[in-house]
Formats: structure tokens, sequence, C-alpha cells
């Protein structure tokens, strides 16, 4: 180890580290390897040792297929198949050894993995999920060794290494004075509250503590004694036959968290809103009445229904004005689980509690294996401070460029959930993200999970999953089984980064608790849950398909960012902390930063990358039944490059590829989650007529432009 880490030197780190920051040059590896979505956060140069000047190579970060927007471990950490180009070798034998074995470590060595022998030329080696690392090139007499021992040949830094501590005295002073003139006012006179630091990242950065939105502060039920409103009630199941009718009311209700009381929106006062439960091919009417202080509208979030009761205000309807009402008609083509939300001011709206879940069965009663019992969660969280809200923005959404992550996590509006359950029990799970901008990764502590459902029904193959990926909006099904008597956690765990400091930390939540009784269940579903069924009936229609990849693009979509008049010192950090983006923003360790820039400040951008319209001037047509493949990438070099998850109103999508890499399960979807850097390959089934939204599905994102219409044909 120590004569590891003496080769390692400070000298040979930083030009590890300078070479990959440097922009590629002609002939440079990582500039020809097939990492151009984003080479800087995928791909690794290799540095020779001096005494090999003429070796070279590079390290693709390949991504691992998987039905999820990222692939991650159940604690959170990305996992990157390896790819490694080496040229300019010398022979092992004149070094005394047999063959060059690669190995990959941790910055402090308590963590090495030998990633295997390789050659000149191009090598697929072992997958690793270490958040940052180096990756070793040494020479070695024996191919069996488990620990380095032998010359090292080339050595590189992982793109995180890149992150460095923040120097916040670094930056050009600037008085209060002139901040607060540039950025709304300062003093307690607001009305403001500001939202608190994350528990494990205390600091602020200086100069930002007297600043606030440059746009006024939105409390809903202003002029509404709190005590006078309901407490909003569980959610309850509401089976709708073909041909019935909803009654659906947004209303406002008391909510109490933290011990503080306050205003919030509930549909027919249910926190979520009322689960309704339909046959596939069922058609129902949804009477609806707005009764909240806000115009409002309901979108049927991943239902292919006619165009005008899609709910999206100023396209398909006019918003409806409190007091006013709106008849939907919504048809339900596809089993699965769906949900409803507003789509007027829905950074406000959704997050003060108003959505629900759409359970669409099939009439085929073996859609799905047997399960005992079914669980429908939609997860959330709320921004809480001395446990009120923090007040939203009036004329425009505050937390433009992250999104508004909430301090407590809630399960159906709880913050912690219970359920008991039997041994040997098979649970279905029903998931819904429907957090303004938080993703999840979920998972059951001791419990097996098979991944048997997504978006729009099933996958071609069922799957087993240490823990499941859900971007704002999207929905996953999985059957777990539980085992062993005891108590099961449901987790989210994730890897944070303290921006400041440069560096990761693992975060976990506790979201509830199942407890598992020794009784045994009954009947013993064991058997059944042990098989991957595939199902047939969805490979027969997406297998054709896959062809389309080798096709060229119909469309391409950049995604980027156009700030405006943020605050000075606020631009300067995050010009800083550019260096390296970590694919994926699991946490909101900048809570301050983020509450500062608004929809007046921030513009969210869908670029046709062809066309060089933007946002609502896409003006994109299709025929009806035309298949379109779309290619959407998500720009890094932006001043703060975030996560995407995009959503197709109307119309269903396969996800052909994602960075280069095929897709080896589809499964129909209507959201897909497009981390910084990443490209996506989509194939749009355009079968449903109208005009109809395309956009970013975190609430603040939206309300920050980053929308746009296609029409569908008749």
């Amino acid at each position: 180890m120590t004569r590891l880490l003496r080769s390692l030197s400070i000298g040979s780190l930083l030009a590890s580290a300078a070479a990959a920051q440097a922009p590629s040059a002609p002939g440079d590896v990582c500039a020809r390897t097939r990492a151009a979505h984003a080479p800087d956060l995928h791909c690794i140069d290799l540095v020779p040792a001096p005494d090999f000047p003429q070796a070279a190579g590079a390290v693709e970060m390949r991504r691992i297929p998987s039905p999820f927007g990222t692939t991650v471990t159940a604690d959170g950490r990305h996992v990157w198949n390896l790819r490694l180009h080496l040229r300019g070798l010398p022979a092992p034998a004149t070094l005394g050894a047999t063959a060059f074995v690669a190995w990959a470590a941790t910055p402090t060595f308590d963590q090495v993995v030998k990633l295997g022998v390789v050659r000149e030329g191009t090598i697929d080696a072992s997958r690793i999920a270490l958040n940052t690392f180096f990756v070793l090139v040494s020479a070695e007499r024996d191919t069996t060794v488990a620990e380095r021992q032998g010359r090292l040949v080339l050595r590189g830094m992982s793109p995180s290494s890149v992150m460095r501590p923040a120097d916040f005295t670094a930056l050009p002073p600037r008085t209060v004075e002139q901040a607060s003139h540039q950025h709304g006012a300062t003093g307690a006179d607001t009305g403001w509250v500001m939202p608190p630091m994350h528990p494990a990242v205390p600091s602020m950065i200086p100069g930002l503590e007297a600043l606030r939105p440059d746009v006024a502060p939105f409390r809903a039920g202003r002029g509404v004694r709190i005590d006078s409103l309901p407490a909003p009630r569980p959610r309850q199941l509401v089976e709708l036959k073909d041909g019935d009718t909803l009654r659906l009311e947004a209303t406002m209700v008391r909510r109490t968290i933290a011990g503080r009381s306050f205003a919030a929106y509930a549909f027919n006062g249910q926190w979520p809103g009322p689960l309704v439960s339909v046959t596939r091919a069922s058609t129902i009417t949804v009477r609806f009445t707005n009764r909240i202080d806000m115009p409002t509208t309901v979108h049927w979030h991943g239902i292919r229904l006619d165009n005008r009761f899609d709910g999206v205000p100023h396209l398909t309807q006019e918003p409806v004005e409190p007091g006013g009402t709106f008849h939907y008609t919504v048809h339900f083509p596809d089993a699965g689980i769906y949900w409803y939300h507003p789509h007027h001011r829905e950074d406000v709206q959704q997050d003060l509690g108003l959505y629900g879940n759409l359970l669409v069965r099939s009439d085929d009663p073996d859609f799905f294996g047997a399960a005992h019992r079914e669980e429908v969660l939609m997860l959330d969280d709320f921004l809480v401070s001395d446990g009120v809200p923090v007040p939203y923005g009036a004329e425009g959404a505050t937390h433009a460029l992250m999104g508004r992550f909430g301090n407590q996590l809630l399960v159906n509006g709880e913050p912690r959930w219970t359920r008991t359950v039997r041994r040997g029990e098979v649970v279905r799970f029903y998931l819904t993200n429907a957090a303004n901008a938080r993703p999840f990764n979920l998972a059951i502590d001791g419990a097996r999970m098979k991944l048997v459902g997504g978006d729009v029904g099933k996958l071609e193959r069922e799957a087993w999953v240490e823990s499941v990926v859900l971007a704002p909006a999207e929905r996953w099904i999985v059957d777990v089984r539980f085992e062993r008597a005891g108590t099961a956690a449901l987790l989210n765990r994730v890897q944070a980064i303290d921006h400041g400091r440069g560096v990761f930390f693992p975060e976990a939540d506790t979201l509830g608790a199942i407890t598992v009784l020794d009784d045994p269940a009954t009947p013993d579903l064991g058997a059944a849950f042990q098989t991957l069924r595939t199902n047939a009936e969805v490979v027969r229609e997406v297998e054709p398909l896959r062809a389309r990849l080798a096709s060229p693009p119909d469309r391409e979509l950049v995604l980027t960012l156009r700030p405006t008049n943020l605050p000075f010192g606020l631009v300067q950090v995050l010009r800083l902390d550019t260096a390296f983006v970590n694919p994926v923003e699991w946490s909101g360790t900048m809570p301050m930063m983020d509450w500062l820039s608004t929809s007046r400040n921030v513009e969210w951008v869908l670029r046709d990358a062809r066309t060089g319209r933007e946002n609502m001037q896409l003006d994109w047509r299709f025929r009806r039944g035309e298949l379109v493949r779309l290619r959407i990438t998500n720009d890094r070099h932006t001043l703060h490059p975030m996560q995407h998850p995009i959503h197709i109103h109307g119309q269903r999508f396969l996800v052909l590829a994602q960075n280069g890499i095929p897709s080896e399960n589809l499964v129909w979807k209507d959201t897909v989650m497009l981390p910084v850097g990443a490209t996506a390959e989509l194939l749009v089934e355009m079968s449903n007529p109208g005009r109809w939204m395309i956009h970013c599905h975190i609430a603040e994102h939206l309300e920050s432009g980053m929308h746009g219409v296609f029409e569908v044909g008749r």
C-alpha cells in the first residue's frame, strides 16, 4: 500500500486531473471514444508514468443497461461499465512481467478493485460503483495477483476527482446594498421565511444571507382563518365502472407538520386525493369544481385520452377560476398506474397536496403474477422552516435552478408510513413520485424486489432489482416478498454532495416501516415469486421497433439553461461548482442558493437542435400513427446543469438507448429522466391526435419555461 501511494505522487495526480479537464485535442483518446455526449463526465484520460511517455489511454464510463434513468446501487452510488482504450504499451517482458492489470481505487485506497488483465487496444473491464476513484494500469508478473505489486504504467482520476473545497473568501466582495439592489429586498419585512440549511451541510455562502428572491412571497389561504379549515382525511379508494361519474373538488385544508398548522390544498379533502380504480378501456366523467384561491386545471398524467381533456391551461382549456367548474371525459386505454395533478402553477398547487393516483386494472386476471395484496404509494417531500412552509413565489416560481427540494419526506401524505404483513407475503407496490424535484432511490431493507411494470404497463421481462429509481412523475411497479419476521424499513438512500467541501456523503431516510409477523401467509406464493416472467405480448409488440435505433433521429432536442441577472456571488460559486457535475442531483444540499433563483432570472430551455427554435416555438407536426425517433441531449455546459425528467403528453414511447447503450428490457413510458450530459433515444408512438405538451417535470423548470407543444394530425 505504501508503495502504491508513493507511486501516485501529488504531481502525477494533478497532471491527471489537468488532463481530465483539458479540452480534447485532435487525436485525443477520449475524443475518439463513443463518450461524445459529455466526455469530461464519462471519460478518463490516462496519464503515463514518467518512464513510459509513449503509453496512452482512456477509460469510458459506460452506462449499464437498466429500465431506470440512471443505474445506481441500493445506497445510491452510480454504477458504470469501464471500457479501456490503451496504446503504446511496452512489451510486458521488458518490465519483468507477464501482463498488464487494471485497478480501481478510492483516493484513500481503502477500497481497491481489480478490474482485470488488459492489453493494447480496447478492453471491457469490470463495472465500478465508487463515487471518486483512480484507475491504474500496472505490469504484473502474476495475473492472479490480488494487489498491485508491479510497476505503474498509466493512471487517471475519475471526473468527480476535480471537485475541490470552495474557497468562498476568494470571491470578489459585494456590499449588501449592491446585492439587494440587484436581487430583491433585505430585512424581515419582506414576508419571506428563509429555507433551513441542510443538516449535514450547515454552512452558507457569505453575502447571500441578506438576499431574497425577486418575487413576492405567496402563502395559500391568505385572509382565511387556519383553524376554520378542515384537516385533510386519509385517501379513500373510489372504484368506478365504465360510464360512471366522479365528483372531484380542489379544496382548502388545514395541514399540520411538526406541530405547526398551515393552509394547504386537497382533492375532495384528502391528501393524497382519492385513489381512483377503473378497468382498462373504461370511460368516466369527472365533474371538477375549483374551491381553492387560485385558478387551476386537472391533468391526467400518462393517460392517452381525448386532447380536449388533457388539462393544459391555454392549450386544451382555459384555467378553471375559483368557484368554477369543468367536466372531463377520461378514457383509459392502458392498464397500469397513473396520476392526476394540476397543470397551472403546479410548483405551488401540487406541492401543497393536489395529486392522486389512478389505478387502471387489466381485464386479464394473469396480467401480473400472483400477489397477496397491493399497496399504492405516492412519494413526496415538503419544505418547512420552523414548522411552516417556506413561501412560494407569487409572480413566478422560486427554486428555479434545482427545483424545490423538501426537508420532510412523505409517503401518501404522511411523514411515517407503516404496514403489517405476514411472513412470506407477496405485496405488489405501485410507486409514484409526486415530488416537485426530488428523485428517489427506493429500497425495502431485508426484502427482495422484483420489477414487473412501469409508466404504461409491463416490461418485456420481469427483473430483480436492488432499488427503484423514480424521477418526478415516474411510476414503477414492484412485487416484494417478506421472507423473515421482524421489521423491514422503506428507505430512500442516495449519495449527496457537499458542494462547499467538494465531497460525497451518504444520505438515508426511513420513509416507513413494515412489521412482518411470524405467521405464514397463505397461500404460499414463493414459487411464483421466484419466477421471472417473460411477457410475450410485450416482446412481440416492441421487438420489431428496436431496429429503429439504427436509423437517424427524426427530431433532436437539447436541454439547456439561460440565466439572467442572478446574484453575483451565486453566479461565481456556480461557475466553480460546475467543474464536475453529478449526473443526478439527489438532495437539496444548497437550499439558500437554489431558493434565490426564480423564473424571472432563470429560463430552462428545450431547443430544437436543427432549427434553433425553443420552448413554445418548437412547431413540431406529425401524422397520426407515425413512429418518431427523438434524440434528447442534456447539455452539460451550462451554469448549473440538472437532470430533467421529460414528460410527453398524450402518447407513449420506448427508451431505445441511453448514452449510446441499447436498452435490453423495454417498457412503454411517458416520462424519462435525462441525467446531466446524457443522451436518450426515444421512439414515440404518435397515436393520439391533438396539440400536446412536452416538458420537464421538475415543477420549477416547467414554470421557468421548459415546455413546448407538438401537434399530431387527425
